[in-house]
């Protein structure tokens, strides 16, 4: 019971990690003695958060592409040479794109489905034989898909194919958690409500705005790092080793409905 919520000593991927939830989780692993990969598409923006993250423990910046294939092997190549195993795989790269429905660019739908549902079930795929390595009944290895309350309900604006993409992975982990829990290998996802990212900036910029949202939400504020960081430990840690296929929300309340 004393380490109940101990996470030192593993190795984790942290996709999409150079800002936002991914840069919350993160840096809540990184504190409480993980071995952190980060990735994002955007070299500099990646390296200069593994950079923040590295004074307060291990953080390695790992650049990648993950909407093609040949992205996603070359991260996991990086990954498989630098370590024997990998024992948390956080999938929360992601995309989304607004436009009114009768206008919906077909490429943009594409785009946010790829990245969000495609790439997610590919690089866990590839994944996998770093995951079996180290895994075990006490100790499952963990797979972590971030989806969002968006992938729960409908209660706020339509935002097609991200809500979609966001609900798919939710019945994909269910799937993916049944298939490889033989192999002590956990499947769960988180479905944060808002937090502050590069995605939500539009609207928790604006102090109105913000200021809606948050006495939208049941709780009656925004999301803090710890929140998901706290989430995440919980299902990597041997407080969570019994749980997979389920979606964890990490929103104050809001999939409730409105406050």
């Amino acid at each position: 019971m004393k380490n109940l919520f101990s996470v030192e000593g593993k190795v984790a991927l942290v996709t999409g990690g150079s800002r936002g939830i991914g840069e919350m989780i993160a840096e809540g692993l990184v504190a409480n003695g993980v071995r952190v990969y980060i990735c994002a598409r955007k070299a500099e923006a990646c390296d200069a958060t593994a950079a923040r993250l590295s004074e307060i423990g291990e953080c390695i910046s790992v650049p990648a592409d993950l909407s093609t294939e040949a992205g996603i092997t070359a991260l996991v190549e990086q990954i498989a040479s630098a370590e024997e195993q990998l024992d948390i795989l956080i999938n929360n790269a992601g995309a989304t794109w607004g436009a009114p429905l009768d206008d919906f660019p077909v490429a943009a739908f594409e785009k946010v489905m790829n990245l969000n549902v495609n790439s997610v079930f590919e690089l866990t795929r590839q994944c996998l034989p770093l995951l079996r390595k180290g895994a075990s009944a006490p100790d499952p290895s963990r797979v972590v898909i971030t989806s969002s309350v968006e992938g729960l309900s409908t209660s706020r604006q339509a935002n097609f194919p991200y809500s979609a993409s966001k609900a798919g992975v939710i019945h994909l982990a269910k799937h993916l958690a049944k298939t490889v829990a033989p192999e002590n290998i956990t499947v769960n996802c988180l479905a944060p409500g808002p937090f502050e990212s590069k995605m939500m900036a539009f609207a928790l910029d604006n102090p109105d705005m913000r200021s809606a949202i948050a006495g939208s939400i049941p709780l009656q504020r925004i999301g803090e790092p710890e929140d998901v960081a706290g989430a995440v430990i919980y299902l990597c840690s041997r407080a969570g080793a019994y749980v997979t296929g389920q979606t964890l929300a990490v929103d104050g309340g809001l999939v409730l409905g409105p406050a």
